[in-house]
């Protein structure tokens, strides 16, 4: 579909160093972090909006798909180019554009790394509470594009909840600003929240304004050990349904902390059946109080409790717990973390129900399932490690996946509470939603008719 005469055109836009047809160049931008690959045909690295939508332009008159791309980090193929066409690299813009902190908000490009963004506030005083795993590495465009959240969104939560306009270059080409700089509005819909969580499916983000909140003064970590996940589970229940509203609330099993604990050995977190991994932050009295609830609700179910001793111990252990993606393969080498039914999230009260699920499932399929994740909001992420050079594991991996996702839906949770859909999991969009889908169907076509924004993603 991109002629010789296309491509030329589009490099008059952005530069002939901003575009690349080269196969090796395609090749990188065939996937994420996902097992689900599609090449490009024209990799594509603009600097403006008004170089995005000179190219969206084009593409929507010879219907070019266009897949728009940050870091690449996701785990459910949203970047990946199913159908070819154009991808958009948009990690060049990535300029604080506005630091206005009389109103506590920023206005930032897309693709800024989230880490950074959090350094350069950091000074000032400021910071944006949605902490993903991948924060060293995923964009803000990323972020809002799957609503993403992670570690501290029981407290602070999701990346929706700080977006307050974004500027967006629609299907044909035309620029939008949707919402405002005012903490609320009601004028007309409310396109800001339509955009986040679309996946690029309904328009290409270029700008957003972000709320910052003031760094707590104080923050403390607390480890409660369990003789299993479920009886953890049941302690998060205890401690939500008390009022105790800790600014992260994170669950370890046991493979986890073997895990962690030989990528660096110098932790020593205790060996349990499963660790909760709680921490409050605010006033200093405030701290102590919630510590001291938290310790007096856990009573009964846990074995063993304890505060991180300083700072160094704090900043470790979340960085630890950053990496267990990556620490999960140390425990085999012969094996390979693969991502999928990796996210569901269910309503508090179900999460001992759903943590028994997944130990039937494990049980069930011979296949090791190692838990962990944002339990405090009911997300939990079930890490799988296969040898990938055997059908039979591939088979069994995919199978367990399968009924995580569906147990997760029968018990009123999700699919993906915080990864996205992508087309991982386009397969359970209708199972879940029902005819919500075709609402969500209808708005697609209405916003993008000739289907080149990301086409083959969440189902619409």
């Amino acid at each position: 579909m991109l002629n010789v005469d296309l491509i030329e055109k589009i490099g008059k836009i952005v530069g002939k160093d901003n575009l690349s047809a080269a196969t090796c160049e395609l090749y990188c931008y065939s996937s994420d972090a996902s097992q689900i690959r599609g090449m490009p045909e024209l990799v594509i690295k603009p600097l403006t909006t008004v170089q995005v939508s000179d190219i969206v332009r084009i593409a929507y008159e010879h219907g070019i798909p266009v897949t728009t791309r940050g870091a690449g980090t996701g785990l459910s193929g949203g970047c990946v180019p199913l159908e070819g066409g154009i991808v958009l690299d948009m990690s060049g813009m990535n300029r604080i554009v506005e630091m206005d902190f009389d109103n506590l908000q920023v206005v930032v490009e897309p693709g800024i790394v989230q880490e950074k963004l959090n350094k350069a506030l950091e000074p000032y005083g400021f910071f944006f509470p949605p902490d993903p795993g991948s924060s060293a590495m995923c964009t803000l465009g990323g972020l809002i594009a799957n609503n993403g959240s992670g570690m501290r969104s029981v407290k602070y939560g999701t990346t929706r909840s700080y977006v307050l306009g974004l500027e967006v270059v629609m299907a044909d080409g035309k620029i939008i600003r949707t919402g405002s700089k005012t903490m609320k509005t009601v004028v007309g819909y409310s396109l800001t929240d339509l955009m986040v969580g679309s996946e690029g499916t309904l328009g290409i983000i270029t700008q957003a304004i972000i709320k910052v909140r003031a760094i707590p003064k104080e923050s403390s970590v607390l480890f409660a050990s369990f003789d299993s996940p479920e009886i953890a589970g049941k302690a998060v229940v205890r401690v939500l349904s008390s009022g105790i509203i800790p600014s992260a609330c994170e669950i370890l099993d046991a493979n986890i902390i073997r895990a962690i604990n030989t990528y660096d050995p110098k932790l020593g977190l205790p060996l349990a059946g499963a660790i909760l991994l709680f921490e409050v932050d605010g006033t200093e009295a405030e701290v102590k109080e919630g510590i001291g609830l938290i310790v007096k609700t856990c009573e009964g179910l846990s074995s063993d409790i304890r505060t991180a001793s300083d700072k160094k111990e704090r900043d470790e252990i979340w960085a630890a717990r950053r990496l267990v993606g990556a620490a999960i393969s140390r425990l085999d080498p012969m094996r390979t973390r693969v991502y999928v039914g990796e996210d569901v999230g269910v309503p508090i009260k179900e999460i001992p129900r759903m943590l028994r699920k997944v130990d039937e499932i494990s049980r069930e399929f011979k296949l090791p399932i190692m838990t962990y994740g944002h339990i405090g909001d009911g997300n939990l992420h079930t890490g799988m490690c296969i040898d990938m050079l055997s059908d039979e594991a591939w088979k069994k991996l995919n199978a367990a996946a399968d009924k995580i996702h569906r147990t997760a839906i029968e018990i009123g949770g999700t699919v993906t509470a915080e990864h996205g859909v992508g087309s991982a999991r386009s397969e359970y969009m209708r199972l879940e939603l029902g005819n919500a889908l075709d609402v969500m169907i209808t708005i697609k076509k209405a916003l993008d008719p000739k289907g080149i924004l990301n086409p083959g993603k969440m189902g619409v």
